[in-house]
């Protein structure tokens, strides 16, 4: 059974607000007798007495009519949770009930309200469905594939050469991917509007910083020119006075700059980390990095596709509360993400349970499906799987016997490493069963490098562009 928490409203006297009961909702009675929680409330207050210390009393000597007083709520409170506790224990273990989430406990109208032999209460709580992993055979799963070679390994070296790209000073006019510095002034009806207006301001031509009809401007002008441009705003745009309006620009120029790419010699291969500069160790180093990278990458959808399957075919009744709990755990995670990335500042934005209900929905679902085929297929992590995961981790970080060190010394840190584990041994599972149709993916898809032509650093610019 899930560790409960109890709670119950004697004050009221009433039962939680009606709502329409779930497909796994169950309520059961349960009966505290008075005289056994009265003498439960005597032991906590003695207990409490011994080493209580108040002025004008030696400790332990505070007489019992005092210690009652100051803690009497206290020690009924805690007496009456334990004695629900044990009562909704023994009462789901002899239904045999798997309690999904905490219950609702609530007191009962009894026809002796002032003095009753036993206190009613009612319990309102969720149970486990029953999972039965529906059939695969005959579905379809698309398995992503992508063979890397040479091509592969030439398209990631120009990033990273563009990653480390530098800007020159250049004495001719502007062409599409050169840095620009520029004054603007703009004008909208031969007057002067917000945002308008800019010194210095520095961006990639061709990077989409500025608007298209702007950087267009910009090609053909050299060092020194002013160019007059009339710019039409789009239709939708952020400043709403500026939508579908004609404005006119005058640009002067005031330094280009050229793109230059680092040569792939020694230098950049030292620069990559290769210690001697071999360029063909470099090669080799990036290509064995590029099949980590995309084998993890096609594991990762192929795992997607089969939990999409998996959902597919299961019929699912999930627990809400099941569902509330992982809501707050990943409204939880993203307000931590938040203040990691923004501090102080983002600490008070609003965060709204629906935003992650499907999410959290999604993984209870597929918890309790995987639970269910592991522990009927015997698709548990085994030691060798798990070593042999953690030193593919290793071997991106540049001494992997430390990273399989540390994962070993502390065994709650493989956690993690077997979760992963047994869901690859599921998708193995369910891809043997399923039909699966191998479907090639682009390159430059899969790693998400559709880049720009070249990395921009940060702009300076009017509010307007």
């Amino acid at each position: 059974m899930e560790e409960t928490k109890l709670t119950e409203n004697d004050k009221t006297g009433t039962l939680p607000e009606a709502r329409t009961p779930s497909a796994l909702e169950r309520c059961i009675d349960l009966s505290v007798a008075s005289d056994d929680l009265e003498k439960d409330i005597v032991l906590r207050l003695k207990r409490i007495g011994k080493t209580l210390k108040l002025p004008g009393f030696r400790p332990g000597k505070v007489p019992e009519k005092i210690v009652r007083q100051q803690y009497g709520e206290q020690a009924h409170h805690e007496a009456l949770n334990a004695a629900l506790e044990k009562a909704f224990g023994e009462a789901v273990n002899a239904q045999n009930l798997r309690v999904a989430g905490y219950p609702k406990i609530a007191r009962k109208e009894t026809g002796d309200a002032e003095n009753p032999a036993h206190l009613e209460f009612s319990a309102v709580f969720e149970v486990f469905p029953e999972v039965k992993p529906g059939d695969l055979t005959g579905i379809e799963i698309s398995r992503p594939v992508l063979e890397i070679g040479q091509a592969e390994v030439d398209k990631t070296l120009e990033i990273l050469r563009k990653q480390r790209i530098r800007y020159d000073l250049a004495d001719r006019p502007v062409q599409m991917g050169d840095q620009v510095k520029i004054d603007f002034f703009g004008k909208k009806n031969g007057e002067p509007f917000p945002g308008g207006e800019s010194k210095d301001a520095v961006f990639i031509v061709g990077e989409g910083a500025m608007l298209p009809e702007f950087e267009k401007a910009m090609i053909g002008l050299k060092a020194g020119e002013i160019r007059s441009s009339e710019i039409t705003f789009p239709e939708k745009y952020f400043a709403k006075e500026l939508e579908g309006q004609t404005v006119t620009f005058d640009i002067t120029l005031k330094e280009t700059r050229q793109p230059v790419l680092p040569e792939l010699d020694d230098a950049f291969a030292k620069a990559l980390g290769i210690g001697n500069g071999d360029v063909n160790a470099m090669r080799a180093e990036i290509e064995a990095n590029l099949k980590r990278e995309v084998k993890k990458r096609l594991q990762e959808r192929t795992k997607e596709q089969v939990m999409d399957a998996l959902l597919k075919a299961t019929p699912l009744d999930i627990p809400n509360a099941l569902i509330e709990m992982e809501t707050q755990g990943l409204m939880q995670a993203a307000i931590e993400d938040l203040e990691r990335r923004g501090g102080a500042q983002v600490r008070n934005l609003p965060v709204k349970p629906e935003w992650f209900a499907d999410k959290a929905k999604r993984r209870v679902g597929l918890g309790l499906i995987l639970a269910e085929l592991v522990r009927n297929n015997g698709l548990n992590a085994r030691q060798e799987q798990v070593r042999t995961t953690v030193e593919e981790l290793a071997q991106s970080y540049e001494k992997p016997e430390e990273v399989v060190h540390w994962y070993y010394a502390q065994r709650d840190r493989l956690a993690d490493i077997e979760a992963i584990v047994i869901e690859g041994n599921v998708v193995a599972w369910a891809l043997e069963r399923a039909t699966v149709v191998d479907q090639p993916v682009d390159f430059d898809e899969l790693m998400g490098q559709k880049t720009r032509p070249f990395a921009s650093p940060p702009v300076s610019r009017g509010d307007a562009i």
